[in-house]
């Protein structure tokens, strides 16, 4: 990979996204500007957005993968997944409430979380480690929210917008991994009381704990792993499913329980 922003471009780029993110307002793509942008300038941005929100006093608390699929990575013409890093005040309590005048077009995902016990270094993280080093796995739903208008983008434009990431909600049961079959883990998510989609966790990547590897080869690229304690959203089980305020929603997961929360 090589970077063809100056770094003065970098910054302002991360000023410029973080700013959409902050006060609720779209952008049009960055790749409009910066047509040959890659994807190591793209994670410099994301970086510069991370280091901006610790200055302010925010704490990193978790990271995210976004693009999980093999279908969906066909169809962008990549090989690799995207991650995002997920800062504190993302955190919504199960069955608590999600602001949507914080957002701007805000989707909800179903997924499922890791939280490590071991530190997984890169680069040839594969599943074995990965399962080896949790602690527990625990569903999540992520609200995702790009500040794209009209999403359109492409996908370096995403990686530097943070992957999409803007909440999160964990909740239901927390589980051992050797007691849940994670490839036909059931999902079911509700709107409103109606069943909008299903799936099963095998929507990621074949294996959800095939993610956390992802992501532990994605970092060791930058020099950087994953920590032992932390919190990893693997990517959405379910389509992204659109909501706005007066919405309420519940994901139910096979043997481990609902996460719910309502948008207003």
């Amino acid at each position: 990979m090589s970077k063809t922003l100056s770094n003065e471009q970098m910054l302002a780029l991360a000023e410029h996204v973080e700013n959409a993110e902050l006060q609720a307002h779209d952008i049009t793509k960055v790749t409009n500007d910066y047509p040959d942008m890659t994807f190591e300038d793209a994670y410099d941005v994301q970086w510069e957005i991370r280091r901006r929100k610790e200055e302010r006093g925010n704490k990193v608390v978790g990271m995210k993968m976004g693009l999980t699929s093999w279908a969906k990575m066909a169809q962008m013409g990549v090989d690799t997944p995207i991650y995002g890093f997920l800062a504190d005040y993302f955190s919504v309590p199960d069955g608590g409430v999600v602001n949507t005048k914080e957002l701007i077009h805000p989707k909800i995902e179903a997924e499922v979380a890791f939280v490590t016990k071991k530190p997984l270094h890169g680069p040839g993280c594969h599943i074995g480690d990965v399962l080896a080093a949790t602690d527990f796995v625990i569903p999540a739903v992520e609200v995702i929210d790009s500040r794209y208008e009209n999403f359109k983008f492409d996908l370096v434009s995403v990686v530097a917008d943070n992957a999409s990431s803007t909440r999160f909600i964990t909740g239901g049961q927390m589980a051992d991994v050797s007691d849940v079959d994670l490839k036909t883990l059931g999902v079911v998510v509700e709107k409103n009381g109606e069943v909008v989609d299903v799936g099963a966790g095998a929507a990621v990547l074949g294996h959800p704990a095939s993610s956390v590897a992802m992501l532990a080869n994605l970092l060791a690229e930058r020099g950087e792993h994953i920590p032992a304690g932390t919190f990893i959203m693997t990517g959405g089980i379910t389509a992204a499913i659109a909501v706005e305020a007066g919405d309420n929603i519940t994901v139910r997961y096979q043997g481990l329980g609902t996460v719910s929360a309502r948008f207003e």
